[in-house]
């Protein structure tokens, strides 16, 4: 039975969306222009904030991470893999990653989008600050 989590944060002036390995959502207000993988910020959630039922589903072998970025008329649809290894413990932030790089704030490995993989159509509007909506389900 799928695990449901629902994290709504926005958009900043500052998101580039150029880094080719991994992007991010964050509870932090503000973004540097170092910041390339950060696609949202003021996030509700962090890692550490997912429930328990969401965590463990993750940290099964074999589980499936299919995100979906909504913003505006936009909706995107990420694939991810979970991994037994998560420790989905960091308090501000989830990073979707193309590597099996495993750290507190890895939500997601082997992900077929990364910040400059997404559409420039969804960038643009979070670059104007737009809401933007991550459902994730863990199959």
């Amino acid at each position: 039975m799928p695990v449901r989590e629902l994290v709504r944060c926005r958009g900043h002036p500052l998101v580039r969306s150029r880094h080719p390995t991994t992007f991010e959502i964050t509870k932090e207000e503000d973004l540097s222009e170092a910041g390339d993988c950060i696609i949202g910020v003021a996030a509700d959630k962090g890692a550490a904030d997912l429930s328990s039922a969401f965590r463990e589903a993750l940290a099964k072998e074999g589980a499936v991470l299919v995100t979906t970025l909504r913003c505006g008329p936009i909706e995107v649809e990420v694939h991810a893999e979970g991994a037994p290894g998560l420790l989905l413990d960091h308090p501000t932030d989830l990073v979707w990653r193309r590597s099996d790089f495993i750290c507190g704030r890895t939500i997601g490995i082997r992900s077929d989008y990364v910040s400059r993989s997404l559409p420039r159509a969804l960038v643009d509007l979070l670059r104007a600050g737009e809401p933007l909506e991550a459902e994730l389900v863990v199959l």
